[in-house]
């Protein structure tokens, strides 16, 4: 192939032409960015994050009901984050389920607690000893372990729980939850001083 004046400028016009083009295609590249830092975002803490507890020893009662804070705490290597309640149950021995599931305590506002590895958050369950205490005993069972879901999670942990459990119709509700809060629960801290107070009420 002959290349003439005419020919040489075409294919230089041609060049050109393709080197705007490609660098038009590399301003675009950014608008693309977005999407991968949305996948990026904090995930739910599972079930496989997290090691679960009731704080025994920051109990708190009153007009036959205690108060255990239920803790949360990030065991994984990444952040992640809980909102709303936890499902919680408590077991026996032999694995099943005794009485009624925890009911959901509205009193307080749920918000996303976002917890770093390591870190720790708290959900407060109220234990009605008043109706475990009044339960028939052929219906009055110790409890072993609680089951507790993290909120949006089918996967549960689960949580050294060795108080009386009644499953007599019309007494098996013994327990509420409500949604879990950031930080360890420990007796005395504002939450704590509300109940006594009164101004938190549910329970």
């Amino acid at each position: 192939m002959i290349i003439t004046a005419r020919t040489a400028w075409r294919l230089a016009a041609v060049a050109a032409a393709t080197a705007v083009a490609a660098a038009t295609l590399t301003l675009v590249v950014p608008a693309t960015m977005p999407a991968a830092t949305a996948a990026t975002s904090t995930p739910k803490c599972a079930a496989a994050d997290l090691g679960v507890w009731a704080a025994y020893d920051q109990s708190q009662g009153a007009a036959g009901t205690f108060y255990y804070p239920l803790e949360f705490t990030n065991l994984s290597h990444h952040a992640c984050t809980l909102y709303g309640f936890p499902g919680v149950s408590a077991l026996g021995s032999n694995g099943k389920q005794l009485g009624s599931p925890a009911a959901w305590d509205h009193a307080v506002k749920a918000r996303t607690v976002r917890l770093t590895p390591g870190a720790t958050a708290h959900a407060m369950l109220a234990y009605g000893n008043a109706v475990t205490s009044t339960c028939p005993s052929a219906s009055k069972h110790t409890a072993f372990l609680l089951r507790v879901y993290p909120p949006d999670m089918r996967t549960a942990d689960h949580a050294f729980w060795d108080l009386a459990a009644c499953t007599a119709k019309g007494s098996s509700l013994f327990m509420s939850v409500r949604v879990i809060a950031p930080g360890i629960g420990v007796r005395g801290d504002s939450d704590w001083a509300r109940l006594e107070s009164g101004l938190l009420t549910g329970y």
